[in-house]
Order: C-alpha cells, then sequence, then structure tokens
C-alpha cells in the first residue's frame, strides 16, 4: 500500500512555500532547490556541489526570531 502524505501549499514552481518561508530571495531559493532536485535525480550532483549549496542555504536565510522564544537546550 502506498504511503499518503498531507497536501501542502506550494509555489507556481512545484516547491513547498514552507521550504521557502525564511529565504531573503524566494526566486533564487526555489530556482536553486529545483536544479538540486535535478542534479540529485541525475546522479550528477557532487559532495563539492552539496557543500556549496548548504553554505548558500545558510547565507540565504533569515534572522528574525520571534521575541520570547526559548530553544530547547535538551
Amino acid at each position: 500500500m502506498a504511503r499518503k502524505f498531507a497536501k501542502v501549499r506550494k509555489s507556481k514552481k512545484g516547491v513547498p512555500l514552507t521550504y521557502l518561508k525564511g529565504s531573503k530571495n524566494k526566486k533564487s531559493s526555489e530556482k536553486e532547490m529545483l536544479s538540486t532536485k535535478k542534479k540529485y535525480k541525475a546522479g550528477t550532483l557532487t559532495i563539492a556541489d552539496m557543500n556549496r549549496i548548504a553554505k548558500q542555504r545558510v547565507k540565504s536565510g533569515t534572522k528574525n526570531y520571534k521575541k520570547g522564544f526559548k530553544r530547547n537546550k535538551g
């Protein structure tokens, strides 16, 4: 029996909006995710590519944190 997943809201290109939520430049983040998906499926994604993508994703994130938000240190 196939697994069933809940329906989520997506952008026009098909990327879930929750993936784009914290991004400064949503259009470029969406483009990067789609190109990474394409490379991964083709089997051409290298370790160097993954490292570059990880750094880029950290850089593109916003630093807006909710006031009073406490992180669980456990």
